[in-house]
């Protein structure tokens, strides 16, 4: 079996910094709001909008609402999209998409389009990792690091514990 190398790209330290430096960047945009809703792309998405929710709630007294969406990242027609809120809720509402790494846009363009059929006041995009390779029309709004990677590679954050790390193999 071949094992591929793997290079750390984003310590535990550095993706607390980072994530710090969004939820600042959050409050600049949005700090004459009373709330915002922070969306979790299920899995290590959902980790990374409640590590940024944490942070967020240590700089501002913004009231963060979180909740979860969950698609199917490779075929996201095959399978219903679920929000763990009903849709309604996010009307008139600034809502920030969250995931851990852009590659495609795939997964954060059709959880934004599902999302944008509540009539948002804002949709904006929220990602650990951007690798610039897109095939669809759309983009991170906040950035935690941009990586050019060749097509071949790919960017993984993972969990060990209550630590997190990002590696590209």
């Amino acid at each position: 079996m071949e094992t591929k190398e793997r290079t750390q790209i984003l310590d535990a330290w550095e993706i607390e910094q980072t994530v710090r430096r969004i939820a600042h960047q959050i409050l600049e945009d949005y700090y004459k709001e009373k709330s915002l809703y922070f969306v979790g792309v299920k899995g290590i998405g959902s980790n990374m909008a409640k590590l940024l929710q944490k942070e967020f709630a240590k700089i501002s007294e913004i009231e963060v609402i979180y909740t979860e969406i969950a698609l199917n990242k490779d075929k996201p027609l095959a399978e219903s999209i679920d929000l763990k809120r009903e849709l309604s809720e996010f009307k008139n509402k600034h809502v920030l998409l969250i995931d851990d790494v852009l590659n495609s846009g795939r997964t954060l363009i059709y959880a934004a389009a599902h999302l944008l059929d509540s009539a948002p006041k804002s949709l904006r995009t929220v990602v650990l990792v951007d690798r610039t390779h897109r095939k669809f029309p759309i983009r991170a709004d906040y950035v935690g690091m941009t990586l050019s990677t060749n097509l071949k590679e790919h960017v993984a954050v993972e969990k060990e514990g209550r630590k997190y790390a990002a590696y590209l193999q």
